[in-house]
């Protein structure tokens, strides 16, 4: 008999880890690792060093939440993306998928999670405080909520939306195409840009 023919304990680790990523359960964690190992000159090298990298130079952009590699990101700095509309997104993927889509020009602002009474997230857990002050601060004409069609999304879309009730703005919505419980990060790049055009006054 021969002994144990698995991964060794570093591997094993390394599996572990990449189990935690979403999308990716200790089956197809196996395989990602075993390919890396495999073309580790191609792939693993490097991405080790990315990973370093980014690990040191990624942070939170202190105005939006976006994630970059300066205190305020590219979009919050870009002159030509301050034209008075703010697209409040759930995370930053959302805001990602927004600029996949390429057909909103003005900025963002990263909510960080939505309200949840089960998960005990209220108002002060969430960036909406700042977004309130940023609204009065930066010469805001519109809001757009670009919230997930969740009960929790929408919940948060509609408190957002009274916080914002006086504030002399626009406050709009994504319209067609976003289906119930639908996630941005998983509609594709039609959708989302017929979901902008067709807004509506929330």
């Amino acid at each position: 008999m021969t002994g144990s023919t698995g991964p060794t304990g570093d591997i094993e680790a390394l599996i572990a880890l990449m189990a935690r990523l979403p999308g990716l359960g200790p089956r197809s964690a196996r395989r990602a690792v075993l390919h890396l190992i495999k073309r580790r000159g191609q792939l693993m090298d490097p991405l080790a060093d990315a990973l370093h990298h980014v690990a040191v130079t990624a942070r939170e952009c202190v105005t939006c939440g976006n994630i970059g590699a300066a205190e305020r990101c590219d979009i919050c700095t870009a002159e030509k993306r301050g034209n008075g509309q703010i697209c409040v997104v759930e995370d930053v993927a959302d805001l990602w998928a927004m600029e996949r889509s390429g057909v909103f020009s003005g900025r963002y602002h990263v909510l960080g999670g939505v309200l949840s009474a089960l998960d005990n997230i209220g108002p002060a857990d969430l960036r909406i405080p700042l977004l309130v002050r940023r609204v009065a601060d930066e010469g805001v004409s519109e809001v757009i909520l670009a919230l997930n069609a969740t009960v929790d999304g929408q919940t948060t879309a509609h408190y957002i939306a009274e916080q914002l009730e006086g504030a002399g703005i626009a406050v709009t919505s994504l319209a067609q195409g976003v289906p119930i419980g639908g996630e941005l990060d998983y509609l594709d790049d039609g959708t989302i840009s017929a979901a902008l055009r067709a807004r509506k006054s929330f």
